[in-house]
Formats: C-alpha cells, structure tokens, sequence
C-alpha cells in the first residue's frame, strides 16, 4: 500500500506565531483519515497547504506523490474538494451545474453516473435553489468527485444537517471510499462521524499533531478504565477498573446473579479527544 499523503516537519506562521508547528502525517490509499482539532489548532492551514492553496515555511510535503506547490497542471485533476462554505449555481438545475464542471476536467465521470452516485438523479432538472441543505450537500460532493479524484477533501461536510440527513451523507462517503478506492481527507467536529467514517484519525492541537490511530484505539481507548456502574440501596454506584468482568463477576454472586441497573462503559472519543486537548469535559 502506498501513501496518498506523506507530511514531515511542516512548518507554517503568521506574523511570527506559528500556526502549524512540526506536523508529520501519512494517509494511506484508500484510506478515509478525519483531522479533527479545535478551532485555531492548524487543521485549515494543514489542508490548504496539502491542497496546493497556501504555501508552507518550511517541511516535506507529498500528495499523490507531487509537492503542492510546484505541481503541474494534471495534479490538479487527482483532487477533489467539498468545501465548508461552497458557492452554489442556484438558478442552474442539479444537472447543468456538474456538466458545467465536469467540463473543467480531461476525463470526467458521465454525468449521469455522478447524479446516480450521490443520489440526485430524480433532482437532475430542478433548480440547485429548489434543494434541501442535505440535497445541496450531494450537489457540492458531485462537483468535488466528478473529475475522478483520487483525493477527495471534505471539510465539515455534514454542518447543519438534521439526524437522518448525515446518516445518508455517510453511507455515499462509505460507498465512494469501498467502490472507488477514493482517498478521503476529512475535517469534522463531530467525534461521532469520526468514528463512524474514518479508518484513522489524527488529533491536532497548537498546531501540532497529538495522536494518530484508529478511533477504537486513539489514546489508548482500547485499554483504558472501564467504569462499572449500578444501583445498590437505590443509590447509584460506580467503580473504576482496569478488570471490569472480574468487577462484575463479584457484583453478581453479592447480588445472587441479578445486578440492579449495571452498566460498563470505557472512555469515549470525544472523551479521549477533550483529555488529548486539554479541554475539560
């Protein structure tokens, strides 16, 4: 397997103060990897130097193989974006806005294939204006994939959609990462899409990397206290230990086999991210 992103020793400031501060990172082909951070941690200036839009201090950056800043004209067309606040063609139908921007690459997708892909094509012919945010959200992914990207970029994709809305915006992000082989980079602040989608994920704070690795093992989450919790003399308890069967097995001959209200539960991501942070929860 190769790498899709390789970063070493990346480097950038703003007047003196450092916005990313030594980031080293490698995505894998075919890899989905979410960066999440705080606002302020780097994450932005991070992808805009990956996607060739801002240039760097100082490191080693390689996307599909090419640095950012000095890569021809081609690499462009292994990229993909769905970015946060993208401008739409609102007076132009579903279908007129991808063929528009399918005309922007060598070889892109059949139109048609792109409608089907991302869900609209019973929405081809109505104006992007007519849509629902979630509706609007496939429009920006079928820009962002009609070229045949190899990277696809998606910063906060789901921001504002309602429950039932992520939940479909996930599984067209499941389908292009399995069918397609398509790399995906994603920046999100909701630690639950993060788990849900990425294979890995990054945590970036002062503009530096904290941790890297799958969401079940990310800080040793895997590995960490468990808590077991129930009610006794109608008052709950808790106990934290590192040997949550052997607790519950004494809970249940104390209790003849029944244990009122037990739960066991280990730290979350989102409580892994907050005590990676810094931020308390």
């Amino acid at each position: 397997m190769t790498d899709a992103v390789q970063v070493h020793g990346l480097h950038k400031s703003y007047h003196g103060a450092p916005a990313v501060d030594g980031v080293d990172l490698t995505i894998a082909d075919g890899e989905i990897f979410a960066l999440l951070g705080p606002n302020g941690a780097g994450k932005t200036t991070t992808v805009e130097i990956l996607e060739g839009f801002r240039k760097r201090d100082s490191g080693e950056v390689r996307v599909l193989g090419e640095d950012p800043q000095r890569a021809p004209r081609r690499w462009r067309y292994g990229i993909g974006l769905v970015l946060q606040n993208a401008s739409d063609m609102a007076d132009m139908t579903v279908v007129e806005t991808v063929r528009h921007f399918a005309g922007y690459y060598p070889d892109p997708r059949p139109v048609d294939e792109v409608l089907e892909l991302v869900g609209l094509t019973e929405k081809a012919d109505k104006k992007v204006r007519t849509l629902s945010g979630g509706q609007r959200r496939r429009v920006d992914v079928a820009i962002g994939v009609v070229g045949r990207p190899r990277l696809l970029f998606l910063d906060e994709p789901t921001t504002g959609f309602d429950p039932e809305a992520r939940r479909q915006f996930w599984a067209l992000i499941r389908q292009l990462s399995e069918q397609d082989a398509t790399t995906i980079l994603l920046t999100t602040h909701y630690l639950d899409e993060a788990e849900a989608l990425a294979h890995r994920v990054g945590v970036i704070s002062a503009g530096r990397i904290l941790a890297v690795d799958t969401p079940a093992n990310l800080g040793g989450r895997a590995s960490a206290e468990a808590t077991v919790s129930w009610i006794e003399n109608g008052e709950p308890r808790h106990l934290r230990t590192d040997d949550p069967t052997g607790a519950t097995l004494k809970l249940a001959a104390r209790f003849d086999g029944q244990i009122p209200g037990l739960a066991i539960t280990r730290p979350s991501l989102e409580d892994i991210y907050l005590d990676l942070i810094g931020s308390p929860r």
